[in-house]
């Protein structure tokens, strides 16, 4: 995937984290290389965190991939594991093909709709691009099948109303592809800092890889293989341009948010879960794009900063790093930031990112919680807490309330940048303040026949 014209925009100069790989080397060294998690954690995990194995072939359930991309077919063979992978779902016949050979010769459909007329059929995995997600989503619940869903939940707000709606009408399993909620380093930064181990939690930053700023891209013909009406499904019709499609769409406003929403969807959902609102949201939001996109390129903003305020006092920096690349590639020199969550409180802070924990003091970590602290649900896989859920019908550990959730920070912060003012939010009636133009943008017009008539 390009990423041209990134590097050259403007980079932040200054590392909102103010971590340095050699101040870590000086306060952690009871933490091997920062990956560690400390003895205590790891044993009370054990006893926490259900393991769920695979079962035999008899026991397994029968699940589809719709969206036969590379997520989609990662997400299905990490499924592979827990179920009989017998039913494959692209518009492009070349990705469902592709999926069918690699899983056993399951039977290739264009259209959802027709996979699930199979009564046979348990339980799906959507790989879809953002903009189809909520559509699928709830024809898969309605249905009577539930339903794995990748990350960002929504396109939109109102989608996610939808959704939790829906999910609780059908009470039907939807778990969110948020897999750093069954990350213990992730766990356990949120558990001791809702505990009160870095004191009195005040600021909170998320810092994500910057987006592409490519562009400007010009059409080509369709390849016969794909069905581009359909894969655009709900938003407006365009002539065909190949960096809208497939692994760069996100990078447009039409089907995504662009890193805000893709990358944004992981860190602010561990902003959430460790400030306690992974049921609420922020109160206010103030968004600014960077960097001036390319006419005729990519329309999600690619470089951004954008500041929340919650009811609690708790303030939250999202910001872009161009140092990260799209895929999460650091690029950058030693002590620059990395993309990750940091919770900073009176009594020192935590940062936390994919294979990493460190602490301002080694004891913040080490030092174990006690008996009757805080407990958060635990899980030692996001894809076996799924199928564990099938079983067992109980809540999963980002239920579709908390993805909806998650990824409505993120879009607070697309509408402002895109409004370019403070936004005022009412997390509990999903509302803005006595602000009908931002209101507005709440929802999108869906093209039809890609509507919710067709659920």
């Amino acid at each position: 995937m390009s990423t041209s014209g990134n590097r050259k925009a403007a980079p932040m100069t200054t590392n909102p984290l103010n971590i340095s790989r050699r101040d870590f080397l000086k306060t952690s060294t009871a933490i091997a290389a920062g990956s560690a998690l400390p003895v205590w954690f790891i044993e009370e995990s054990r006893s926490q965190a259900a393991t769920t194995k695979p079962l035999s072939p008899n026991e397994k359930p029968n699940i589809a991939l719709i969206g036969c991309g590379g997520q989609g077919r990662y997400d299905t063979t990490l499924a592979a594991r827990f179920a009989n992978v017998i039913a494959v779902c692209d518009v492009d016949t070349k990705h469902a093909e592709a999926a069918s050979k690699q899983f056993g010769g399951a039977k290739a459909y264009g259209d959802f709709r027709k996979l699930l007329e199979r009564d046979d059929l348990h339980a799906v995995i959507n790989g879809t691009p953002d903009h189809w997600h909520t559509l699928v989503n709830l024809t898969v619940m309605k249905a009577g099948k539930d339903v794995y869903s990748e990350k960002p939940l929504t396109l939109t707000i109102d989608e996610g109303k939808r959704l939790v709606a829906a999910a609780r009408e059908t009470k039907r399993i939807l778990q969110t592809g948020s897999q750093q909620r069954s990350d213990p380093r992730f766990r356990l930064a949120c558990e001791l800092v809702r505990n009160g181990r870095v004191g009195r939690l005040t600021h909170i930053t998320t810092l994500l890889p910057a987006g592409p700023r490519g562009g400007p891209f010009h059409t080509a013909p369709v390849p016969p293989e794909l069905n581009w009406d359909f894969w655009q499904g709900q938003t407006p019709s365009v002539d065909y341009v190949p960096q809208r499609c497939h692994g760069s769409f996100r990078y447009w406003y039409d089907y995504s948010g662009g890193t805000m929403t893709d990358w944004g969807a992981h860190h602010n959902d561990i902003a959430q879960w460790g400030n306690g609102t992974e049921r609420s949201g922020p109160v206010t939001i103030e968004g600014k794009s960077l960097v001036e996109m390319i006419p005729g390129g990519y329309t999600a903003a690619s470089q951004y900063r954008v500041e929340y305020t919650y009811a609690n006092g708790v303030k939250l920096t999202c910001a872009s790093i161009a140092t990260d690349g799209p895929d999460g590639s650091h690029h950058g020199k030693p002590g620059d930031p990395i993309h990750g969550v940091k919770f900073e409180g009176t009594d020192g802070w935590i940062f936390v990112t994919r294979g990493n924990i460190e602490a301002s003091r080694p004891e913040l970590l080490t030092e174990p919680l006690s008996p009757d602290a805080t407990r958060l649900y635990a899980s030692d896989n996001h894809m076996g807490n799924f199928f564990e859920c099938i079983r067992s019908r109980k809540p999963p550990i980002c239920e579709p309330e908390i993805g909806h959730r998650s990824v409505t920070v993120c879009h607070l912060g697309v509408i402002s940048m895109r409004l370019g003012r403070k936004l005022n939010w009412d997390p509990e009636r999903e509302q803005f303040v006595s602000d009908a133009e931002a209101d507005r943008w709440l929802t999108r017009p869906q093209r039809k026949p890609y509507t919710y008539d067709q659920v």
